[in-house]
């Protein structure tokens, strides 16, 4: 651990009566739900939902896309998000003419790769559906994105997701740790899924973690890894580039966890550099001309600039400036640990096609 994250962790520790209060506003608003002092509405519709307890990243959009991919072919689907760091507000649905300023980065990335789904945008979720089955009436199932915390909507299925490196049962609440909401919240999961795993997690380390999360009876423990694709230019995906050991990359990004996309980069190719920029963030014609400068600057013959997806919808408004920078995406999904991916596939889609309303549930 370096001295400037030995100073943020101490720092953070310096916040613990601001978390203890924040701990207890958190309860205290769970608390009025349960006791039903404040409404939460059920929906006589498959309802997905796909979220943490934690901020940060743990993988929500592989998850939400790995959905899609799942459903899509079967089911006529649609993804709901917040839409965070949008220029608008209320509810919103994407169509031909949509910018991620209108409905954010990652409503915008479904929107590109599933052009076949309906991607929806709005703050208040509750609000939002009924918009979303009225605008799309032939809808078989509705995909939360990033909404666990949200009580207003009782989802019919919940999907909680925790970073092998930071489990919600050793985490506290903001600003002290991550946490966003109350660890007993896990109980409502119907699935937990451990996110970011080492590709070669043993069995006695899977165990070690069931152990550590006391998944209740009727909740389905699953471990992922994250699978990287093969980068594709931003603006001609037939043109690929695999990534080999002669390579010097220029990785440029503005998302939650760097450190695993990092951490690839590392071990597979010769040598890589970082522009890193804030979670969400907005680049500009400034920006854009310190990673071409930067580029330049490398003196390797085998060179590209890689991006996230997230952060190449926010990118690939600079076409004209970009057109002669090989300037590729790579594309990242959650693989599942253990062989256990065809028995959490059956679980959403059997939930989906045979979906029940249990408006007690």
């Amino acid at each position: 651990m370096n001295s400037r994250s030995i100073f943020l962790k101490s720092f953070r520790v310096l916040l613990l009566p601001f978390a203890v209060l924040y701990g207890l506003i958190v309860k205290f608003r769970n608390k009025c739900f349960d006791k039903k002092w404040f409404a939460s509405s059920h929906f006589n519709f498959p309802i997905i939902c796909v979220g943490n307890l934690a901020v940060g990243g743990t993988g929500k959009s592989p998850m939400v896309e790995y959905l899609i991919n799942l459903l899509e072919p079967d089911f006529k689907i649609a993804t709901l998000s917040r839409g965070y760091k949008r220029k608008t507000k209320g509810y919103a649905l994407a169509n031909e003419y949509t910018t991620a300023v209108e409905i954010g980065d990652e409503p915008m990335q479904f929107y590109l790769k599933h052009p076949n789904i309906s991607v929806a945008v709005g703050e208040e979720r509750i609000v939002a559906i009924p918009y979303l089955l009225q605008d799309c009436p032939d809808l078989q199932a509705i995909i939360l994105d990033d909404a666990y915390q949200h009580r207003t909507v009782n989802a019919g299925f919940n999907i909680l997701l925790s970073d092998y490196r930071n489990l919600y049962v050793h985490d506290f609440f903001l600003p002290t740790g991550d946490l966003r909401d109350e660890k007993v919240s896990a109980n409502k999961a119907d699935v937990i899924v451990v996110t970011k795993c080492p590709a070669d997690l043993s069995l006695n380390k899977k165990e070690t973690v069931l152990t550590e999360l006391k998944a209740l009876p009727h909740q389905k423990v699953f471990f992922t890894t994250i699978k990287y694709g093969i980068p594709y230019h931003i603006y001609d995906h037939a043109v690929t580039h695999k990534i080999t050991q002669e390579d010097e990359v220029l990785l440029v990004c503005g998302i939650a966890n760097p450190k695993p996309l990092k951490d690839f980069l590392l071990k597979n190719t010769q040598t890589y550099y970082q522009l890193d920029f804030s979670d969400h963030h907005i680049f500009t014609i400034d920006d854009l001309k310190e990673i071409v400068q930067y580029f330049e600057t490398i003196q390797e013959p085998n060179k590209i600039i890689l991006t996230t997806e997230k952060d190449a919808v926010r990118l690939i408004k600079f076409k004209d400036e970009l057109a002669n920078i090989p300037l590729f995406v790579i594309p990242i999904s959650p693989l599942f640990l253990f062989n256990e991916g065809p028995q959490f596939d059956k679980m959403l889609v059997n939930f989906v096609r045979n979906f029940t309303f249990n408006p007690e549930s």
